[in-house]
């Protein structure tokens, strides 16, 4: 009985071992500066799937970047998103980001809980962070594996694995365009 127990968590533990190193993609071009791509204005179209594959929601988002320092002098990014849904909902996420060393930032977001977590090498970012995202009368705490991969000097692209207790719930497909509005 153990053992079938065992063999059946097998493909889990594997799973949640996997992940991509970020610095793979150091040689390659053209080099993602996240500061200097989300100065300004940026438009996005995104998608929610659910664990299926199943389309279940559509939405843009209108970005407004500002860089600037923290009081020690670190490069600091605010960046105001403001998304409007399929259905009509809309919604705001004002993200706090820090260099907090070469290629390595630390965000911060009024529904993000704690902190998220980045690392950049080449035209590649991996952002991780815990959403509390609403769901039907309450909330549910869902981590997100963002790997945003910049295209040229206007287009990124943003894929997302969203988990919770470490079970695809679904993903995010984003496309990002430097300049104007969504």
């Amino acid at each position: 009985m153990l053992k079938r127990i065992l063999l059946c968590l097998m493909p889990l533990t594997l799973t949640a071992c996997s992940h991509t190193p970020v610095s793979q993609y150091a040689s390659l071009e053209p080099k993602f500066d996240l500061f200097e791509y989300f100065a300004g204005n940026t438009q996005a179209w995104g998608q929610f799937q659910n664990r299926s594959g199943e389309l279940v929601r559509r939405f843009t988002v209108d970005i407004t970047g500002t860089v600037s320092r923290t009081e020690d002098g670190l490069p600091q990014l605010i960046l105001d998103e403001r998304f409007v849904y399929d259905d009509g909902e809309r919604q705001t996420r004002i993200w706090t980001i820090v260099e907090t060393a070469p290629n390595q930032y630390r965000g911060q977001a009024g529904d993000v809980i704690g902190f998220a977590r980045g690392e950049s090498a080449g035209p590649a970012l991996n952002w991780q962070y815990t959403l509390d995202l609403p769901y039907q009368d309450s909330t549910l705490h869902v981590q997100f594996d963002d790997w945003m991969y910049l295209q040229d000097a206007t287009t990124l692209i943003n894929r997302a694995e969203v988990t919770k207790w470490g079970f695809k719930v679904g993903e995010v497909t984003l496309f990002f365009r430097k300049g104007g509005s969504a």
